[in-house]
């Protein structure tokens, strides 16, 4: 027979053999399974499986939060830039009315002193001449105004009424065309 280990005390009686086999046995099935569960690989397979999705859930999750995050700031963002741009654009067009404004103001100034200084540089009898121009022109006008009335469709004559209105709408710059071009004829007329 072999002999029993040196740190194990021996039995003394049967029944204390019983209890160290029983033990022994006890202990000797512990290490079968501990080394069974070693060996098994499907096992630790299934187990890193479980780990991975585990962790594979634990980052998704991580991740949609960090984007539900990432994307508030992100809209945030957009709503306030969108506010800015807006604020520029409503500024930028009351500055560009108000430049339109000036700018309409100068130029009708500019063109009311150009028409005052052709009617100052022309001379007496050619203001007399346009005077009497003009009121023959009227008396002419106002002769085909009454043809034209008792003669012309409806619709045409309204037409020609909005013609009328836009050019006393636009007086000023009829007369001073007139004038101009009563100066360029009177000129040609000295030198031809």
């Amino acid at each position: 027979m072999t002999q029993p280990p040196h740190d194990e005390p021996t039995a003394s009686s049967p029944e204390e053999l019983r209890e160290q086999v029983e033990q022994t046995r006890t202990e000797l099935g512990e290490t079968v399974e501990a080394l069974a569960a070693k060996t098994d690989v499907k096992a630790h397979a299934q187990e890193k499986a479980a780990e991975g999705k585990e962790q594979a859930a634990a980052k998704a999750g991580e991740l949609k939060e960090q984007a539900v995050v990432k994307t508030a700031e992100l809209k945030e963002q957009a709503v306030v830039k969108t506010a800015e741009l807006k604020e520029q654009a409503v500024v930028k067009t009351v500055e560009l009315k108000e430049q339109a404004v000036v700018k309409a103001g100068e130029l009708k100034a500019k063109a009311a002193d150009l028409a005052h200084q052709a009617q100052n540089r022309l001379p007496d009898p050619v203001k007399d001449k346009a005077t009497q121009a003009t009121e023959q022109a009227r008396a002419k006008a106002a002769q085909a105004g009454q043809l034209w009335q008792d003669e012309a469709p409806e619709p045409v004559r309204q037409k020609t009424a909005q013609g009328a209105q836009l050019a006393c709408d636009n007086r000023k710059v009829l007369l001073a065309a007139a004038g101009v071009a009563v100066l360029v004829w009177l000129t040609c007329r000295r030198k031809g």
